[in-house]
């Protein structure tokens, strides 16, 4: 029996249909006041909408620690997708309680548990240090708070430390970095909201250069990766490394828009986040852009992932493919 975190999201509701779709044993925790939207939508559009009736939700809290001991008690694994993605200032606190103090709680239940054998992990390429010597990131690259990294990179860096720990007291533990993950769900949020804002125009692109993959490819990794004989290692999870430029471009192009024309410099993206941070301090809503992303979408960060194909001989799915095929589903969600 697996214990999966996470499910309502992007990355958990993938892992949720490929468990399904392998006859796995899984009970999958939401929050009482977790929509299950996202999950049903992805289900819809991969044509399984009569295969969600069959995940085993139980409701409770990553938090709760009384809950958590009863509910893993009869698992052997743990898959934890659970986390806060926000780079809103007013968010740190309650962020740092989900990423670092959830995972804590996984971890501390886990290790009380003589029957946990593995945890997967899901983080992210933001615990990894940027190299200064060499363009190329890869898994070696330990984390360095420089005072540029989000703050959602720091909450995750210290819960990969939570999930170490579970290691050094006896857990086998696998870890995925995955870079920015396309996929169908919520298109206002995470990064399916760049598919939104593209068809939507946009008109001004930056400079940087990210890692990205395909949802699919992240959540059968990660189970294939617990189910394996690897064990207390990570893995940089990511197909191809694009510019922001080239990435806005094919999306515009699938959905008939104008590509950006605009490049947005260091002196434009620094105004346009204090614009922002006085515009919301009044209305007291959501920035479009903060510091941290500002800097983000600046940078030129190229990721390997030998190890992952190296290790189970994977073939990522190719960027275009995954651009095409969400275009499409983002249109068809339209109607």
């Amino acid at each position: 029996m697996i214990f999966v975190t996470g499910g309502t999201g992007l990355v958990g509701s993938h892992i949720l249909m490929r468990l399904i779709l392998e006859n796995k044993k899984f009970k999958a925790l939401k929050r009482s006041t977790s929509s299950t939207s996202i999950c049903k939508k992805v289900f819809k559009f991969y044509n399984l909408s009569d295969k969600f009736s069959q995940i085993n939700w139980v409701e409770g809290d990553i938090n709760d620690i009384p809950f958590l001991e009863e509910e893993i008690r009869e698992c052997n694994f743990i898959i934890h997708a659970a986390a806060m993605v926000s780079f809103n200032p007013r968010d740190i606190s309650i962020m740092n309680k989900v990423n670092i103090e959830g995972t804590a709680n996984i971890v501390n239940v886990a290790l009380d548990n003589n029957n946990i054998k593995k945890i997967a992990y899901v983080s992210s390429i933001a615990t990894l240090a940027r190299e200064k010597k060499s363009k190329i990131i890869n898994e070696s690259n330990y984390f360095e708070n420089t005072g540029t990294e989000s703050n959602y990179a720091i909450s995750k860096f210290y819960a990969e430390q939570e999930v170490w720990r579970a290691s050094a007291e006896g857990v086998d533990v696998v870890i995925v970095n995955p870079s920015v993950i396309l996929g169908p769900g919520d298109w206002s949020k995470g990064s399916s909201q760049m598919f939104e804002k593209s068809y939507n125009g946009l008109s001004f692109y930056t400079e940087g250069v990210t890692g990205f993959v395909d949802v699919l490819d992240v959540s059968k990794i990660t189970i294939d990766l617990l189910f394996s004989e690897i064990v207390n290692e990570r893995f940089i999870v990511s197909s191809e490394n694009l510019s922001y430029k080239h990435f806005f471009e094919k999306l515009a192009i699938e959905f008939g828009q104008s590509a950006p024309k605009f490049k947005a410099s260091k002196f434009l993206s620094d105004i346009v986040w204090r614009i922002e941070m006085i515009r919301c301090f009044f209305t007291k809503s959501n920035p479009l852009i903060t510091k941290e992303t500002a800097i983000s979408s600046r940078r030129k960060s190229y990721f390997s992932n030998e190890k992952i194909k190296n290790a189970l001989g994977y073939k990522f799915i190719k960027i275009n493919s995954s651009i095409k095929k969400y275009c499409k589903f983002f249109i068809d969600d339209l109607d």
